[in-house]
């Protein structure tokens, strides 16, 4: 009886291990997806203004 709930106890462990890579994996690919959206221009004014921000003296 207790090698059965053993066998089990493995079972949902290994299934919840293998549900959590996929969702790992789902994530991943939203996020690479997200950044192929930009393209080179929008890429490079981001840079620009965020290079701007940074030499601009902190407003306080």
């Amino acid at each position: 009886m207790q090698n059965l709930v053993m066998k089990s106890l493995w079972k949902w462990i290994g299934l919840a291990g293998v549900a959590g890579v996929v969702a790992g994996g789902v994530l991943v690919v939203r996020d690479q997806r997200k950044r192929n959206a930009y393209t080179p221009d929008d890429i490079r004014a981001r840079l620009h203004q965020r290079l701007a921000d940074a030499d601009s003296p902190p407003a306080s």
